[in-house]
């Protein structure tokens, strides 16, 4: 009711003053707003500042029903940006890193543009990456999660009939908001070099076209005006950008590759009642970076991290390499257990599921588990005749053979000590330091399990550990038997306990 009342009223600076605290906001907003142009003209009237703050408000503004649309991920976007604070939304790339952003509580994410050249295409971010490449990777990305994920779209691809297509396939995929720059094509990524925009003319009408095709869709996409001409031009031409396209119906504000606090500061002072998106890029970027509590003194409502992700995963497959060049696996706190990976993908989830689909006669998991358990057990009596009473058993109460391991107990067969004489009591330590002094690896296992050891690090396949055990078996106290480095230049020790 508030709203519809405010934007009923004329925007003078001395009427009104009293009507509420909503529209003493409004009127500090029109004398905060006047910015001095490049061409020495005031930059937009009250009136205009009242429009743009009675169409934020009536966008952020949603009926309390629970209808389909209210629970849309535009409409979960919106509710973000209407709450108090700051929301962080690291950058996912696939559908994998969308899940873990979800997991680890965050409201919404974004995708990059940046991180899915690399991981889809395995090329840098120039230009390469396609419309039709976009918005199938954007698919697999919010099917896979139910927070918002607001899109990048680039520059929308050429024109604005194509930023037409751009938004409806946008709306299509799933996502909640979308981001669209003013950058000529081929486009890049804003904080490297050579950056180039289009014309203010042909900027603005890009996101009138944004506009226009979300209500043609009937959708309310958040819009993210993204802006390069800050490397592009100069900041003066930046802020005047950001002014125009918020003018021309953008939600969401952001200059890209902003160089000062200062700089940031100024940008959050244009028309500080329309959302302002910061990108934190990560290891080198031209932007500040600054910490969330920071950023939102600013005045910033959304923060983005685009390479956290991407970066640590390089990282880490770069070292995972590393081992296995060098004859071992990664160690295992490095990377998360087959168990704790099958949950994060949703392995248990789909189990539970399936067995409300299981018919009485089959049992998906039951039959799962049987086929595996007894394959051995059909390999070698497959050529003895099968007795009828023996089927029918099998097809009602399946029969699992259990094989467990021989377990030496000092005397072997003949009542005479054997080489492996308890060797399931003693205990084989592995350690392995790297070339930095630093200790990688340092288990323990039993001392017959010589197949997990070799599976440990591969380096020891074609040691002959059974031949040292045989050797020291007997003995007592911490035996080194082997102590060497392996190709990585890493030093493996290996001691029977």
């Amino acid at each position: 009711m508030l709203i519809r009342d405010l934007c009923n009223l004329s925007f003078s600076p001395t009427a009104n003053l009293k009507a509420s605290s909503s529209l003493q906001q409004l009127v500090s907003l029109q004398s905060r707003s006047v910015l001095t142009q490049s061409s020495g003209k005031s930059s937009s009237t009250g009136v205009s500042i009242g429009k743009q703050v009675c169409r934020r408000m009536s966008a952020f503004s949603t009926n309390a029903s629970t209808t389909g649309e209210e629970r849309s991920p535009a409409k979960a976007l919106r509710r973000i940006l209407d709450k108090p604070g700051i929301h962080l939304g690291p950058a996912c790339f696939d559908a994998l890193s969308a899940k873990l952003v979800e997991k680890a509580g965050f409201d919404f994410c974004f995708t990059t543009g940046f991180g899915i050249s690399a991981s889809r295409l395995g090329l840098p971010d120039t230009g390469f990456i396609s419309y039709g490449e976009m918005v199938d990777q954007g698919k697999n990305i919010t099917q896979a999660v139910s927070i918002p994920v607001i899109g990048d779209g680039d520059n929308g691809y050429g024109n604005a009939m194509n930023v037409k297509r751009t938004v409806k396939g946008y709306i299509n995929a799933g996502f909640a908001g979308i981001i669209l720059e003013d950058q000529m094509s081929p486009k890049a990524c804003g904080h490297t070099p050579g950056r180039k925009v289009v014309s203010r003319e042909e900027a603005v009408i890009r996101i009138k076209a944004a506009v226009d095709a979300r209500k043609e869709s009937g959708s309310d996409i958040v819009i993210v005006a993204r802006t390069d001409a800050r490397q592009a031009v100069s900041f003066d031409e930046s802020i005047w950008r950001t002014r125009a396209l918020a003018d021309a119906g953008a939600d969401v504000l952001f200059i890209d590759a902003l160089a000062s606090k200062e700089e940031m500061k100024a940008f959050c002072d244009v028309y500080p009642l329309v959302p302002k998106l910061a990108n934190m890029l990560e290891g080198g970027g031209k932007t500040p970076i600054l910490n969330p509590v920071e950023l939102e003194d600013l005045g910033y409502k959304l923060v983005v991290y685009p390479l956290s992700l991407m970066g640590v995963s390089i990282r880490a497959m770069q070292d995972a390499l590393t081992a296995i060049k060098g004859g071992r696996i990664p160690p295992p706190a490095s990377m998360p257990s087959f168990e704790e990976i099958k949950e994060i993908l949703g392995f248990n989830l789909y189990y539970e599921e399936e067995k409300h689909y299981a018919t009485g006669t089959s049992n998906p998991s039951t039959q799962r588990d049987y086929f595996s358990a007894s394959s051995n057990t059909y390999s070698i009596q497959q050529g003895v005749p099968e007795d009828k009473d023996q089927r029918v058993q099998s097809q009602q109460d399946p029969v699992v053979e259990v094989i467990t391991p021989d377990v030496y107990n000092g005397v072997d067969a003949n009542r005479s000590r054997g080489p492996f004489s308890g060797i399931w009591s003693r205990t084989l330590r592995v350690k392995i330091t790297g070339r930095d002094g630093f200790e990688k690896l340092d288990v323990r296992i039993p001392a017959g399990f010589l197949e997990g050891l070799t599976n440990i690090v591969p380096a020891l396949g074609g040691v002959n550990i059974k031949g040292l055990l045989d050797d020291a078996a007997l003995e007592v106290g911490g035996k080194l038997l082997l102590d060497f480095q392996d190709t990585a230049g890493d030093r493996i020790q290996v001691y029977l306990e």
